[in-house]
Protein backbone atom coordinates (compact mmCIF):
# COMPACT_ATOMS: atom_id res chain seq x y z
CA UNK A 1 0.00 0.00 0.00
CA UNK A 2 3.16 2.16 0.62
CA UNK A 3 6.75 2.49 0.39
CA UNK A 4 9.00 1.24 2.77
CA UNK A 5 12.71 0.25 4.03
CA UNK A 6 11.41 -3.27 2.72
CA UNK A 7 10.50 -2.24 -0.49
CA UNK A 8 13.03 -0.02 -0.99
CA UNK A 9 15.20 -3.38 -0.37
CA UNK A 10 13.27 -5.66 -2.32
CA UNK A 11 13.99 -5.00 -5.99
CA UNK A 12 17.83 -5.44 -5.82
CA UNK A 13 16.95 -9.25 -4.58
CA UNK A 14 15.11 -9.38 -7.99
CA UNK A 15 11.42 -8.71 -6.50
CA UNK A 16 8.94 -6.83 -8.72
CA UNK A 17 7.25 -4.49 -6.56
CA UNK A 18 3.46 -2.52 -7.19
CA UNK A 19 2.63 0.04 -5.11
CA UNK A 20 -1.26 0.39 -4.65
CA UNK A 21 -3.16 -2.49 -4.97
CA UNK A 22 -5.03 -3.06 -8.17
CA UNK A 23 -6.81 -5.75 -10.02
CA UNK A 24 -4.03 -5.00 -13.15
CA UNK A 25 -1.31 -5.95 -10.92
CA UNK A 26 -2.30 -9.71 -11.22
CA UNK A 27 -1.83 -11.37 -14.66
CA UNK A 28 -2.57 -14.59 -16.38
CA UNK A 29 0.55 -17.06 -16.18
CA UNK A 30 1.42 -16.14 -12.43
CA UNK A 31 1.64 -19.26 -10.59
CA UNK A 32 0.02 -18.41 -7.02
CA UNK A 33 -0.99 -15.59 -5.09
CA UNK A 34 -0.36 -15.37 -1.74
CA UNK A 35 -1.94 -13.26 0.87
CA UNK A 36 -1.85 -11.86 4.31
CA UNK A 37 -4.34 -12.39 6.82
CA UNK A 38 -4.76 -8.61 6.24
CA UNK A 39 -5.98 -8.86 3.20
CA UNK A 40 -10.00 -9.14 2.82
CA UNK A 41 -12.18 -11.19 0.08
CA UNK A 42 -12.85 -8.01 -1.64
CA UNK A 43 -9.18 -6.99 -2.14
CA UNK A 44 -8.80 -6.20 -6.16
CA UNK A 45 -6.07 -8.30 -6.06
CA UNK A 46 -7.20 -11.42 -4.74
CA UNK A 47 -10.77 -11.42 -6.31
CA UNK A 48 -8.36 -11.10 -9.78
CA UNK A 49 -6.44 -14.06 -8.62
CA UNK A 50 -9.94 -15.95 -8.23
CA UNK A 51 -11.33 -14.83 -11.10
CA UNK A 52 -8.48 -15.47 -13.32
CA UNK A 53 -7.84 -19.38 -11.98
CA UNK A 54 -4.54 -18.57 -10.19
CA UNK A 55 -4.13 -20.89 -6.95
CA UNK A 56 -4.12 -18.83 -3.79
CA UNK A 57 -3.18 -19.56 -0.13
CA UNK A 58 -2.00 -17.37 2.75
CA UNK A 59 1.02 -16.60 4.39
CA UNK A 60 0.54 -19.07 6.76
CA UNK A 61 -0.35 -22.17 4.44
CA UNK A 62 3.11 -20.90 2.43
CA UNK A 63 5.13 -20.84 6.17
CA UNK A 64 3.51 -24.35 7.14
CA UNK A 65 3.98 -25.87 3.88
CA UNK A 66 7.93 -24.86 3.80
CA UNK A 67 8.20 -25.73 7.69
CA UNK A 68 7.42 -29.79 6.20
CA UNK A 69 10.50 -29.35 4.43
CA UNK A 70 12.65 -28.92 8.08
CA UNK A 71 13.40 -32.02 10.45
CA UNK A 72 13.33 -29.42 13.26
CA UNK A 73 10.83 -26.75 12.81
CA UNK A 74 10.11 -24.35 15.97
CA UNK A 75 6.90 -21.88 16.16
CA UNK A 76 6.45 -19.56 18.61
CA UNK A 77 2.96 -18.01 19.36
CA UNK A 78 1.48 -15.98 22.35
CA UNK A 79 -0.44 -13.34 22.70
CA UNK A 80 2.99 -10.81 22.47
CA UNK A 81 6.57 -11.95 23.11
CA UNK A 82 6.77 -13.35 19.39
CA UNK A 83 8.72 -11.15 17.69
CA UNK A 84 11.73 -11.03 20.91
CA UNK A 85 11.81 -14.50 21.90
CA UNK A 86 11.95 -15.30 18.22
CA UNK A 87 14.77 -12.61 17.95
CA UNK A 88 16.52 -14.33 21.51
CA UNK A 89 16.20 -17.71 19.42
CA UNK A 90 17.65 -16.24 16.29
CA UNK A 91 20.53 -14.64 18.45
CA UNK A 92 21.57 -17.97 20.05
CA UNK A 93 21.73 -20.17 17.17
CA UNK A 94 23.66 -17.27 15.06
CA UNK A 95 26.49 -17.58 18.31
CA UNK A 96 26.53 -21.39 17.37
CA UNK A 97 26.89 -21.14 13.84
CA UNK A 98 23.85 -23.05 13.40
CA UNK A 99 22.79 -21.24 10.40
CA UNK A 100 19.22 -21.78 10.62
CA UNK A 101 16.18 -20.27 8.35
CA UNK A 102 14.14 -17.56 10.17
CA UNK A 103 11.11 -15.45 10.15
CA UNK A 104 10.26 -12.70 12.47
CA UNK A 105 7.92 -10.11 12.85
CA UNK A 106 10.25 -7.33 13.25
CA UNK A 107 13.42 -6.05 11.66
CA UNK A 108 16.24 -7.45 13.20
CA UNK A 109 19.88 -6.05 12.56
CA UNK A 110 21.99 -9.18 12.92
CA UNK A 111 20.08 -10.83 10.34
CA UNK A 112 19.42 -7.77 8.00
CA UNK A 113 15.65 -7.54 8.11
CA UNK A 114 13.02 -10.31 9.09
CA UNK A 115 13.91 -13.33 6.93
CA UNK A 116 17.11 -15.19 6.94
CA UNK A 117 17.51 -18.62 4.78
CA UNK A 118 19.77 -20.77 6.00
CA UNK A 119 21.15 -24.31 4.55
CA UNK A 120 20.78 -26.17 8.10
CA UNK A 121 17.39 -28.55 9.18
CA UNK A 122 16.51 -25.78 11.33
CA UNK A 123 13.66 -23.54 10.94
CA UNK A 124 12.25 -21.29 13.28
CA UNK A 125 9.06 -19.01 12.84
CA UNK A 126 6.58 -16.52 14.92
CA UNK A 127 3.28 -18.49 15.25
CA UNK A 128 0.58 -15.77 15.22
CA UNK A 129 -3.43 -16.85 16.68
CA UNK A 130 -4.80 -14.01 14.47
CA UNK A 131 -7.92 -15.97 11.79
CA UNK A 132 -6.13 -19.31 13.42
CA UNK A 133 -2.96 -18.56 10.88
CA UNK A 134 -0.61 -20.98 13.18
CA UNK A 135 -3.14 -23.89 12.38
CA UNK A 136 -2.21 -23.99 9.25
CA UNK A 137 1.71 -24.94 10.59
CA UNK A 138 3.52 -28.17 10.78
CA UNK A 139 5.93 -27.77 14.00
CA UNK A 140 8.41 -30.20 16.07
CA UNK A 141 8.93 -27.63 18.79
CA UNK A 142 6.35 -25.13 20.09
CA UNK A 143 6.21 -22.87 22.19
CA UNK A 144 3.35 -20.66 23.81
CA UNK A 145 4.70 -17.57 25.40
CA UNK A 146 0.92 -16.20 26.88
CA UNK A 147 -2.50 -16.45 26.09
CA UNK A 148 -4.60 -12.91 26.42
CA UNK A 149 -8.28 -11.18 25.09
CA UNK A 150 -6.92 -9.82 21.82
CA UNK A 151 -8.23 -9.80 18.39
CA UNK A 152 -11.86 -9.32 19.03
CA UNK A 153 -12.75 -8.93 15.72
CA UNK A 154 -12.37 -12.45 14.99
CA UNK A 155 -12.20 -14.10 18.33
CA UNK A 156 -15.33 -14.31 20.25
CA UNK A 157 -13.65 -14.14 23.84
CA UNK A 158 -11.09 -15.58 25.62
CA UNK A 159 -12.36 -18.88 25.76
CA UNK A 160 -12.22 -18.91 22.47
CA UNK A 161 -8.71 -17.65 21.72
CA UNK A 162 -7.87 -20.65 24.27
CA UNK A 163 -9.41 -23.28 22.57
CA UNK A 164 -7.41 -22.15 19.22
CA UNK A 165 -4.25 -22.38 21.68
CA UNK A 166 -5.22 -25.43 22.32
CA UNK A 167 -5.63 -26.75 18.28
CA UNK A 168 -2.36 -25.39 17.94
CA UNK A 169 -0.90 -27.83 20.99
CA UNK A 170 -2.52 -30.21 19.04
CA UNK A 171 -0.93 -29.80 16.02
CA UNK A 172 2.43 -31.33 17.23
CA UNK A 173 3.55 -34.85 16.79
CA UNK A 174 3.77 -37.77 19.64
CA UNK A 175 7.70 -37.02 19.55
CA UNK A 176 7.45 -33.04 19.34
CA UNK A 177 7.72 -30.68 22.18
CA UNK A 178 5.71 -27.99 23.37
CA UNK A 179 7.21 -25.43 25.58
CA UNK A 180 4.57 -22.66 27.71
CA UNK A 181 4.75 -20.97 30.57
CA UNK A 182 3.60 -21.60 34.08
CA UNK A 183 2.28 -17.98 34.68
CA UNK A 184 -0.39 -18.96 31.99
CA UNK A 185 -4.07 -19.51 33.96
CA UNK A 186 -5.14 -23.06 33.95
CA UNK A 187 -2.06 -23.56 31.55
CA UNK A 188 -3.01 -27.74 31.94
CA UNK A 189 -6.39 -26.89 29.91
CA UNK A 190 -3.78 -26.44 27.27
CA UNK A 191 -1.59 -29.65 28.07
CA UNK A 192 -3.70 -32.22 28.86
CA UNK A 193 -4.15 -35.82 27.08
CA UNK A 194 -1.16 -34.06 24.75
CA UNK A 195 0.68 -37.09 23.34
CA UNK A 196 3.74 -35.08 23.29
CA UNK A 197 6.25 -33.99 25.50
CA UNK A 198 5.61 -30.88 28.08
CA UNK A 199 8.14 -28.18 29.47
CA UNK A 200 7.15 -25.44 31.56
CA UNK A 201 8.95 -22.10 32.08
CA UNK A 202 8.67 -19.91 35.21
CA UNK A 203 9.36 -19.35 38.93
CA UNK A 204 7.91 -22.51 40.79
CA UNK A 205 10.50 -25.01 42.07
CA UNK A 206 8.45 -27.75 39.56
CA UNK A 207 9.02 -25.86 36.24
CA UNK A 208 11.50 -27.71 33.86
CA UNK A 209 13.19 -23.98 33.29
CA UNK A 210 12.85 -21.78 36.36
CA UNK A 211 14.21 -18.10 36.98
CA UNK A 212 15.21 -16.94 40.88
CA UNK A 213 16.86 -13.81 42.51
CA UNK A 214 15.23 -11.40 39.41
CA UNK A 215 17.38 -7.97 39.51
CA UNK A 216 17.83 -5.18 37.25
CA UNK A 217 20.81 -2.54 36.31
CA UNK A 218 20.53 0.84 35.93
CA UNK A 219 18.96 0.70 32.63
CA UNK A 220 16.51 -1.71 33.57
CA UNK A 221 17.77 -4.71 32.16
CA UNK A 222 17.64 -8.14 33.67
CA UNK A 223 19.64 -10.69 35.08
CA UNK A 224 18.55 -13.83 36.95
CA UNK A 225 19.98 -17.21 38.43
CA UNK A 226 18.69 -19.75 35.89
CA UNK A 227 17.46 -23.36 36.75
CA UNK A 228 17.31 -26.63 34.98
CA UNK A 229 15.34 -29.63 36.20
CA UNK A 230 15.68 -28.01 39.50
CA UNK A 231 19.44 -27.52 38.82
CA UNK A 232 21.44 -24.18 39.10
CA UNK A 233 23.32 -23.56 36.37
CA UNK A 234 24.48 -20.04 36.53
CA UNK A 235 23.38 -16.38 36.32
CA UNK A 236 21.76 -15.24 32.98
CA UNK A 237 22.04 -11.32 31.94
CA UNK A 238 20.18 -9.57 28.95
CA UNK A 239 21.01 -6.89 27.25
CA UNK A 240 17.36 -5.39 26.68
CA UNK A 241 15.51 -3.88 29.36
CA UNK A 242 12.39 -5.11 31.37
CA UNK A 243 10.78 -7.93 32.98
CA UNK A 244 8.47 -9.60 30.46
CA UNK A 245 11.98 -9.84 28.79
CA UNK A 246 13.25 -12.47 31.09
CA UNK A 247 10.25 -14.36 30.79
CA UNK A 248 10.80 -14.77 26.67
CA UNK A 249 14.53 -15.30 27.33
CA UNK A 250 13.27 -18.59 29.80
CA UNK A 251 11.42 -19.59 26.67
CA UNK A 252 14.20 -19.07 24.41
CA UNK A 253 16.43 -21.37 26.61
CA UNK A 254 14.31 -24.16 26.48
CA UNK A 255 14.08 -23.92 23.06
CA UNK A 256 18.18 -23.65 22.43
CA UNK A 257 18.77 -26.96 24.91
CA UNK A 258 16.03 -28.66 23.10
CA UNK A 259 18.03 -27.81 19.98
CA UNK A 260 21.44 -29.26 22.29
CA UNK A 261 23.04 -26.00 22.28
CA UNK A 262 25.02 -25.50 25.46
CA UNK A 263 24.89 -22.74 28.12
CA UNK A 264 28.35 -20.57 26.72
CA UNK A 265 26.54 -20.03 23.21
CA UNK A 266 23.06 -19.70 24.97
CA UNK A 267 24.77 -16.78 27.35
CA UNK A 268 26.46 -15.31 24.36
CA UNK A 269 23.84 -14.89 22.60
CA UNK A 270 21.15 -13.69 24.97
CA UNK A 271 23.86 -11.20 25.45
CA UNK A 272 24.37 -10.08 22.10
CA UNK A 273 20.62 -9.46 21.15
CA UNK A 274 19.89 -5.85 21.72
CA UNK A 275 16.36 -6.00 20.47
CA UNK A 276 14.73 -5.60 17.16
CA UNK A 277 13.15 -2.58 15.34
CA UNK A 278 10.14 -1.18 17.25
CA UNK A 279 10.64 -2.82 20.66
CA UNK A 280 11.71 -0.22 23.17
CA UNK A 281 14.10 0.95 20.95
CA UNK A 282 16.02 3.80 21.84
CA UNK A 283 15.71 6.28 18.65
CA UNK A 284 17.73 9.32 20.14
CA UNK A 285 17.81 12.15 22.53
CA UNK A 286 16.50 16.27 22.10
CA UNK A 287 17.59 19.04 23.71
CA UNK A 288 17.99 18.44 27.92
CA UNK A 289 18.58 15.07 27.57
CA UNK A 290 15.02 14.45 26.77
CA UNK A 291 15.65 10.01 25.42
CA UNK A 292 13.25 9.06 22.52
CA UNK A 293 11.81 5.70 22.72
CA UNK A 294 9.64 3.78 20.37
CA UNK A 295 7.86 0.39 21.17
CA UNK A 296 5.09 -1.27 19.21
CA UNK A 297 3.47 -2.27 22.11
CA UNK A 298 -0.74 -2.14 21.00
CA UNK A 299 -2.19 -4.40 23.89
CA UNK A 300 -2.68 -3.31 27.57
CA UNK A 301 -0.67 -6.47 28.77
CA UNK A 302 2.08 -4.97 26.22
CA UNK A 303 1.72 -1.27 26.97
CA UNK A 304 2.01 -2.11 30.92
CA UNK A 305 5.03 -3.77 30.32
CA UNK A 306 6.70 -1.03 28.20
CA UNK A 307 6.06 1.23 30.68
CA UNK A 308 6.65 -0.29 33.55
CA UNK A 309 10.45 -0.97 31.71
CA UNK A 310 10.30 2.85 31.21
CA UNK A 311 9.84 3.33 35.21
CA UNK A 312 13.27 1.41 35.99
CA UNK A 313 15.12 3.57 33.98
CA UNK A 314 15.21 6.54 36.50
CA UNK A 315 13.98 8.94 34.10
CA UNK A 316 12.24 12.33 35.78
CA UNK A 317 8.97 11.64 33.75
CA UNK A 318 7.81 8.40 31.12
CA UNK A 319 5.45 11.28 28.63
CA UNK A 320 3.37 8.60 26.18
CA UNK A 321 2.54 9.18 23.33
CA UNK A 322 -0.04 6.57 21.90
CA UNK A 323 -2.12 5.70 18.93
CA UNK A 324 -4.55 2.87 19.06
CA UNK A 325 -4.64 0.32 16.63
CA UNK A 326 -7.60 -1.09 15.70
CA UNK A 327 -11.27 0.48 16.19
CA UNK A 328 -12.19 -3.23 17.34
CA UNK A 329 -9.33 -3.44 20.26
CA UNK A 330 -9.70 -0.04 21.35
CA UNK A 331 -13.47 -0.69 21.94
CA UNK A 332 -13.07 -4.05 23.35
CA UNK A 333 -10.34 -3.41 25.76
CA UNK A 334 -11.15 0.36 26.70
CA UNK A 335 -11.11 0.10 30.33
CA UNK A 336 -7.98 -2.31 29.89
CA UNK A 337 -6.24 0.40 27.74
CA UNK A 338 -6.83 3.15 30.22
CA UNK A 339 -5.62 1.82 33.43
CA UNK A 340 -2.34 0.39 31.49
CA UNK A 341 -1.68 3.95 30.23
CA UNK A 342 -2.21 5.62 33.47
CA UNK A 343 1.51 3.97 34.66
CA UNK A 344 2.54 6.95 32.48
CA UNK A 345 3.25 10.53 33.53
CA UNK A 346 1.72 11.80 31.19
CA UNK A 347 -0.25 10.65 28.15
CA UNK A 348 -0.34 12.32 24.79
CA UNK A 349 -3.31 10.22 22.33
CA UNK A 350 -3.23 10.28 18.59
CA UNK A 351 -6.44 8.54 16.80
CA UNK A 352 -7.09 5.74 16.34
CA UNK A 353 -4.95 3.93 13.19
CA UNK A 354 -7.33 1.77 11.43
CA UNK A 355 -4.99 -1.04 9.96
CA UNK A 356 -7.48 -3.41 8.21
CA UNK A 357 -10.81 -1.21 9.84
CA UNK A 358 -13.20 1.33 8.84
CA UNK A 359 -14.83 3.76 11.60
CA UNK A 360 -18.38 1.89 11.80
CA UNK A 361 -18.31 1.86 15.33
CA UNK A 362 -18.31 5.30 16.44
CA UNK A 363 -15.28 5.05 18.21
CA UNK A 364 -12.63 7.37 18.96
CA UNK A 365 -9.17 8.24 20.89
CA UNK A 366 -11.03 10.92 22.53
CA UNK A 367 -13.43 8.64 24.16
CA UNK A 368 -10.49 6.83 25.98
CA UNK A 369 -8.94 10.28 26.82
CA UNK A 370 -12.18 10.73 28.95
CA UNK A 371 -11.44 7.68 30.72
CA UNK A 372 -7.49 7.75 31.52
CA UNK A 373 -8.70 11.68 32.53
CA UNK A 374 -11.31 10.28 35.02
CA UNK A 375 -8.18 8.00 36.58
CA UNK A 376 -6.71 11.71 37.88
CA UNK A 377 -3.77 11.26 34.91
CA UNK A 378 -2.68 14.43 32.50
CA UNK A 379 -3.96 13.66 29.16
CA UNK A 380 -4.75 15.33 26.17
CA UNK A 381 -5.81 14.19 22.74
CA UNK A 382 -4.48 15.56 19.28
CA UNK A 383 -6.27 14.39 15.80
CA UNK A 384 -2.91 15.28 14.06
CA UNK A 385 0.91 13.73 14.53
CA UNK A 386 1.55 18.10 13.45
CA UNK A 387 -0.39 18.86 16.76
CA UNK A 388 1.34 16.53 18.67
CA UNK A 389 4.92 17.41 17.70
CA UNK A 390 4.32 21.29 18.76
CA UNK A 391 2.59 20.17 22.09
CA UNK A 392 5.94 18.48 22.89
CA UNK A 393 8.71 20.68 21.55
CA UNK A 394 6.68 23.26 23.92
CA UNK A 395 6.33 21.10 26.99
CA UNK A 396 9.36 18.37 27.25
CA UNK A 397 11.80 19.49 30.19
CA UNK A 398 14.77 18.18 30.92
CA UNK A 399 15.59 14.11 31.49
CA UNK A 400 12.04 13.34 30.58
CA UNK A 401 11.88 9.83 28.76
CA UNK A 402 9.25 10.76 25.64
CA UNK A 403 7.90 6.94 24.31
CA UNK A 404 6.03 6.40 21.11
CA UNK A 405 3.66 3.67 21.04
CA UNK A 406 1.55 1.63 19.07
CA UNK A 407 1.50 -0.67 16.10
CA UNK A 408 0.43 2.49 13.42
CA UNK A 409 2.77 4.96 12.05
CA UNK A 410 3.10 6.59 15.60
CA UNK A 411 7.10 6.29 15.31
CA UNK A 412 7.04 9.11 12.72
CA UNK A 413 6.28 11.58 15.75
CA UNK A 414 9.36 10.79 17.41
CA UNK A 415 11.26 10.77 14.00
CA UNK A 416 9.84 13.99 12.99
CA UNK A 417 10.94 15.40 16.14
CA UNK A 418 14.46 14.44 16.25
CA UNK A 419 15.04 15.29 12.19
CA UNK A 420 14.32 18.88 13.68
Amino acid sequence: MAASPLTDKLPGAGAGIALGQRAENIEEGMQAVVYTAAIHPDNPELAQAIALGIPTLTRAELLGQMMKNYRTAVAIAGTHGKTTTTSMVTEILLAADADPTISVGGMLDSIGGNIRVGRSDCFVTEACEYTNSFLSFYPTVSVILNVCADHLDFFKDLDDIRHSFRLFAEKLPENGLLILSSNIPDYEELTRGLPCRVQTVGIRPEDDFRMDNLRFDSLGRPSYTLYENGEPVGDVFLGVPGEHNAWNSLAAIAVARELGLSYAVIRQGLEHFAGTHRRFERKGTLPGDVVVIDDYAHHPDEIRATLETAKKCGREKVVCIFQPHTYTRTKALMEEFADALSLADEIVLAEIYPARETDDLGISSRNLAERIAARGKSVHYFATFGEIEEYVKKNLFNGEMLITMGAGDVVKVGENLLSR
